[in-house]
């Protein structure tokens, strides 16, 4: 088949592989084809690459370069950067977490980081006893035991869920995270109500569950992220999260591959064996080019509306359930917990109303159509491991960026109004982190170029118009099983009921976070057939 006109400009028409999408999957399946020879083509709709994974200046005339939308990394496996030969790195944070908490009148917080004893501390000063930090280090040693065996996995070939079992080799490992609810888990292994809710939280990040969910989507989604690495650790990027998917581009560039910007495919259509046929849409009109591959870094959802089949085909309609707000501050804000420096609390994870019974009284709230009346969310200071984010300027002056997450916001509560609803919803979360601060964190707000705080905010709706992720899904889809669960997963996960056509975003088997790992599996799925 040989492409119109639309596609010149381009090296030829038919290409070895043409990669619809050019976020961070997309340019590693790019990086990898390219690199062992084959002709590749990353077509992007946007103006630029990096997708959900970028660094942009959100606030006019502002020199801070925020981790937009992903910022944090955990499921990128090393085996990547050394493959590619990235020039990207990731610094570790001195503390995990800081839950501020309130017990006789009295502020305190629980501080996981900064030595044994000191967090062993700080869950005695939480609880009265040695307990619930014994609690501790039993079950994230198991969780960091699985870590070590199934995190590997990731980038060889599925596994069937036996071969997975007894790879991990530890029936009471399996049970607690692959057959029972996370809460059945959670609530035999430790008392402490924040204890629980802290632990708890991993299973919730963009998943819209209960503890008890008995889909286990809440374990799913816990998997994916005590696994990262081998040891569950969530690190900085340092110059934020566009370096990685800079640097990937640049990659993919040098092996040979094409990026095209400004490139929207239309449709994609295949007989399974000759080269499909890509229409796309540019500024100037529509065109097409040829792939003996078509690696498609979107969601499932929308690769059948490409292909023109039902996308409700999947199953129900994905829906996100996060709230994310960047923020600039012209300093870090005083707490009311005096016993650490803001420093420490803001450089982990800072955990607000993550209370177990405050998480599960907010899903039943939002499950019911109401905005949590004591929204869940957590924070961190990206500056304060990298500042290489923030201009000269403001890095003398003082300033920190500060992340936040929220839970428990599913998309379906911003339909009626979703800029009043995103207002009211931010109204809430910041009174929550207020009650823990000795000051408004309004008051410690910078100020862009135009007058105006230094704070926006991204509800499901806002991620689906942005950057198309189903109902704000930022995985596209629930978060699967890292094994062959009967379905046609295929050997690596990715392949699709064409034989020349291959998913490579997050809605792939394995996929999710800001991992590499669907578009490493994608290419070597080709790589294997051809």
């Amino acid at each position: 088949m040989t492409a119109n006109s639309g596609s010149r400009g381009f090296a030829q028409d038919v290409y070895d592989a043409v990669i619809v999408g050019g976020g961070h999957n997309g340019l590693v399946a790019a990086a990898y084809l390219a690199g062992a020879g084959r002709s590749v083509l990353v077509l992007e709709r946007l103006g630029h690459t990096g997708g959900a994974a970028v660094s942009t200046r959100p606030f006019a005339g502002v020199d801070a370069r925020l981790s937009r939308y992903s910022y944090l990394v955990s499921l990128l496996p090393s085996k990547i950067v050394r493959d590619l030969g990235l020039r990207f790195g990731t610094r570790r944070r001195t503390v995990s977490s800081y839950t501020p908490y309130e017990r006789d009148g009295r502020p305190g917080g629980l501080l996981v980081g900064g030595g044994e004893d000191r967090t062993r501390r700080s869950f005695a000063e939480l609880t009265g006893s040695d307990r619930e930090y014994e609690a501790w280090r039993a079950f994230y040693g198991t969780t960091g035991r699985l870590a070590r065996k199934v995190f590997p996995t990731l980038t060889e070939p599925l596994p069937t869920r036996a071969e997975l079992r007894a790879r991990i080799d530890d029936e009471a490992a399996w049970r607690m995270l692959f057959e029972e609810p996370l809460g059945r888990a959670v609530e035999e292994r430790f008392a402490d109500d924040l204890v629980r809710g802290v632990v708890l939280t991993d299973g919730l990040i963009g998943t819209f569950a209960d503890a008890d969910d008995p889909s286990l989507v809440q374990n799913r989604c816990f998997l994916y992220h005590v696994i990262g690495g081998g040891t569950g650790d969530w690190d900085v990027p340092v110059g934020g999260m566009g370096a990685l998917t800079d640097a990937l581009a640049e990659a993919a560039r040098a092996a040979g591959a094409e990026i095209a910007t400004g490139h929207e495919v239309l449709r994609i259509h295949t007989d399974g064996t000759a080269p499909a046929e890509v229409t796309f849409r540019t500024a100037t009109g529509e065109g097409a080019v040829a792939g003996r591959d078509v690696l498609v870094n979107a969601s499932p959802r929308a690769l059948a509306e490409l292909l023109g089949e039902d996308p409700g085909d999947g199953g129900p309609a994905p829906e996100g359930a996060q709230f994310k707000v960047n923020m600039l501050l012209s300093r870090l804000p005083r707490l009311r917990d005096t016993s650490v420096d803001p420093r420490e609390a803001f450089g982990g994870t800072f955990h607000i109303a993550e209370g177990y019974e405050q998480l599960r009284r907010a899903h039943g709230e939002a499950a019911a159509g109401e905005l949590p009346s004591v929204p869940p969310s957590e924070i961190y200071c990206h500056s304060l491991a990298d500042p290489s984010i923030l201009g000269p300027e403001l890095a003398g002056q003082g300033c920190q960026t500060l992340t936040l997450f929220g839970l428990h916001t599913p998309a379906r509560l911003f339909e009626k109004d979703n800029r009043q609803t995103r207002e009211v919803l931010l109204t809430a979360t910041l009174a929550q982190l207020d009650a823990h601060l000795a000051e408004p964190l309004t008051d410690c707000l910078a100020f862009d170029g135009d007058g105006r705080p230094c704070i926006e905010a991204k509800t499901p709706p806002d991620l689906e118009r942005e950057l198309r992720l189903p109902g704000g899904h930022i995985f596209h889809r629930d978060l699967s099983w890292p094994y062959a669960d009967g379905q046609e997963a295929g050997r690596w996960g990715v392949e699709t009921a064409h034989r020349n056509v291959l998913l490579c975003g997050a809605g792939a088997v394995r996929g999710g976070g800001v991992s590499g790992i669907p578009g490493h599996n994608a290419a070597m799925a080709v790589l294997e057939r051809r």
